[in-house]
C-alpha cells in the first residue's frame, strides 16, 4: 500500500513539473510582433535555389577542417546577392537556401551559422554586392 502511495505522489510530481515547465517556457516566447504565430505558414522563396551553382561555395570550403576564412567568403559571394530575399523572415528563403547548400556541400549542421560572424547582425555584405 505505502508503495502504490509513493507512485502516485511520484506521478503527481511528474506531471506537476511537465505543466510548470510549459508554462515558463511559454513565458520566454517573444510578443515584440503581435500578428506573427507559432505556426504560420512562410510564402515559397521567389528565388530558385534549386537551379543555382553551389561551386563557389563548395570549391573554396572543404572539409574536413572546413577553414572559416575560405568558408565565410565563399558564403557571402554566394549569399549576399540574395540578402534581401534571405533575411525575409515571411519566406522561406533562408532555409531552402541552406538546405541546398548542405545537400551539395554535405556540410555539417550549422557550420556557417556558428563560424561566420561579423557582428550581431550576422555577415556583413559588400554595399556593391549586385542584387538578383
Amino acid at each position: 500500500m505505502e508503495r502504490n502511495w509513493l507512485l502516485s505522489y511520484l506521478a503527481i510530481l511528474i506531471v506537476m513539473a511537465a505543466a510548470s515547465n510549459s508554462i515558463s517556457d511559454s513565458d520566454s516566447i517573444s510578443l515584440a510582433s503581435t500578428t506573427r504565430h507559432l505556426l504560420q505558414a512562410k510564402k515559397a522563396c521567389p528565388i530558385q535555389f534549386e537551379f543555382l551553382n553551389y561551386t563557389i561555395i563548395t570549391s573554396e570550403c572543404k572539409g574536413p577542417k572546413y577553414p572559416a576564412n575560405r568558408c565565410c567568403a565563399a558564403f557571402k559571394k554566394f549569399a549576399c546577392p540574395y540578402a534581401k530575399q534571405i533575411n525575409d523572415l515571411t519566406t522561406d528563403c533562408a532555409s531552402t537556401m541552406f538546405s541546398y547548400i548542405n545537400l551539395y556541400g554535405k556540410y555539417p549542421p550549422g557550420l556557417f551559422a556558428a563560424e561566420c560572424r561579423e557582428g550581431k547582425q550576422g555577415l556583413k555584405c559588400p554595399k556593391s554586392a549586385p542584387t538578383r
